[in-house]
């Protein structure tokens, strides 16, 4: 494990005032190690101002073995990328977020943008494409069709490299399927923080699509994710933070890291009525299926 700085000081602050900063207490660890599929190193979540090794450190103790460190433009998927290229525990992926996409258009600088995130997607420890997607959320008519360019080309980009997509879907399920089913999805796809219904879940099942569930899955008016995990095939199910943002329950609003990732595994185990220990061998499976061996050693084979 390196003690070096791991990559630039890019730090981003997140957190409104009066929050609660304080951090919530490591959970006990889990009976088999898993990976966080998706995590923003990048950000300050808290008081104490928790560094990347160190929250690495934190989630290894509990037995989170690893992460996806995921960018959302390019200073962050470049930090991102040097960060799996510096420590063991880390694989990273590429994007532009969809919500940047319209901004990018609007400026000409999409098509460069999406060049030299290409050519990022071909590093070694870059293992994923995302977060890339549609988000009907935040962006409105007259910026769907710069959303959906730069979804198609982030595609394009994980074919090319032969990896894994990661989508970013808000309020927008019918149309992200309906573009992946257009452009042809790449073999490896993933519906980060899945936040479909028992529908969207059956769809997944039937393209071999993956579904990351993240803390949302505890939060008490979320039933129809509870009800998409129940539906899930074993196989296709992934699990993440997406910290510092989504914080499991009873945690919920204080600051989220890849250390509280069992708390969320454990409340899936409980829905699902599994062994703790089958859920988590389960999802340490697919996630290797995945994005490959974070072994480092196997980057040079």
């Amino acid at each position: 494990m390196s003690t070096d700085t791991p990559a630039p000081g890019l730090r981003k602050r997140v957190g409104a005032p009066g929050r609660d900063l304080t951090r919530p207490a490591a959970p006990e660890p889990l009976p088999v190690p898993l990976y966080d599929n998706h995590t923003h190193l990048e950000f300050e979540d808290g008081i104490d101002q928790l560094e990347p090794l160190e929250s690495l450190d934190r989630a290894a103790a509990v037995g989170v073995r690893g992460v996806v460190q995921v960018g959302t433009d390019l200073e962050t998927s470049r930090w991102s990328a040097q960060l799996a290229a510096s420590d063991p525990r880390v694989l990273a992926a590429v994007a532009l977020h969809p919500n940047e996409a319209p901004k990018l258009f609007a400026r000409g600088e999409l098509s460069a943008h999406l060049s030299e995130i290409s050519r990022l997607a071909a590093e070694p420890r870059v293992r994923a494409v995302g977060e890339t997607g549609l988000d009907f959320f935040r962006t409105g008519e007259d910026g769907r069709e710069a959303q959906i360019e730069a979804f198609e080309t982030h595609i394009e980009i994980a074919k090319a490299n032969g990896i894994a997509l990661q989508i970013h879907d808000r309020d927008a399920h019918d149309e992200v399927v309906a573009t992946l089913t257009r452009v042809g999805a790449p073999e490896r796809t993933v519906f980060h923080c899945f936040s479909g219904d028992a529908r969207l879940a059956r769809i997944c099942n039937e393209h071999g699509w993956y579904m990351s569930f993240a803390g949302t899955t505890t939060f008490k008016n979320a039933p129809a994710l509870r009800e998409a995990l129940a539906v899930a095939r074993p196989e296709l199910i992934l699990a993440e933070t997406d910290a510092p943002f989504l914080t499991p329950e009873p945690h919920r609003g204080r600051p989220n890291a890849p250390y509280l990732l069992p708390v969320t595994v454990r409340r899936m185990a409980e829905s699902l009525e599994l062994p703790l220990a089958e859920l988590c061998t389960q999802i340490a499976a697919n996630t290797e299926r995945v994005y490959g061996s974070w072994d480092p050693v196997e980057d040079a084979a």
